[in-house]
């Protein structure tokens, strides 16, 4: 083989490494455990306000939906600007409602009454907790968690999460559950993979 082609063949192999070190972006692997709440499941894990710094809002929707009586998913955390959309797949009509987003009144709103494979869409531009209700059925209920960045997750059933492509930095780590009181911790993603272990207590 040729000098010449020895040589692009490095520079080539190179740019592949820069490419790769480029679009691997870092993560946040972490369970959370409970103390006087029933499970760890659906509890929002969220990086919170990074100073100076401003996310578009997202350019895709999220989905809730309402079957066999009940929000699905029953909790689900989405960045501020976020569009959802409520899908009734129901035979009977349903409404969504919210009292307040975490407590102030001035933000709560009702979409109305709709049947079956219809959806009506809002965009949450507050960060803070909606607590969805159905009036036709008051044994609905459901989360809408507005996050102040693109950096979240929901627990699994056994309270295991995983938030990915955040860019290396310190930041604070936020949890909010149905149940339990919100907690903070400090969170250094200078690695590939920061792991962390938080605890929701009653």
């Amino acid at each position: 083989m040729s000098l010449v082609k020895i040589a692009a063949k490095g520079v080539a192999v190179g740019l592949t490494l820069a490419l790769v070190s480029v679009v691997k972006a870092n993560e946040i692997k972490g369970k959370v455990s409970v103390q006087g709440i029933k499970s760890a499941e659906n509890i929002a894990v969220y990086v919170d306000v990074i100073p100076d710094k401003k996310f578009d809002a997202p350019k895709d929707p999220v989905v809730v939906d309402q079957r066999k009586m009940a929000f699905v998913p029953h909790v689900v955390a989405a960045q501020q600007g976020t569009t959802v959309e409520f899908l009734n797949s129901d035979s009977v009509g349903h409404n969504v409602y919210w009292p307040s987003i975490s407590g102030n009144k001035k933000l709560a709103h009702n979409l109305g009454t709709w049947p079956k494979g219809e959806k009506k869409p809002f965009q949450f531009n507050d960060v803070g907790v909606a607590s969805l209700l159905c009036n036709v059925h008051p044994e609905m209920s459901g989360y809408v968690v507005v996050t102040p960045t693109p950096y979240f997750a929901v627990t699994d059933k056994d309270g295991n999460f995983e938030i990915k492509n955040i860019p290396a930095g310190k930041y604070t780590l936020k949890t909010w559950s149905e149940d339990g009181k919100p907690t903070t911790q400090a969170v250094d993603v200078s690695g590939a993979t920061a792991s962390v272990e938080l605890t929701v207590k009653k």
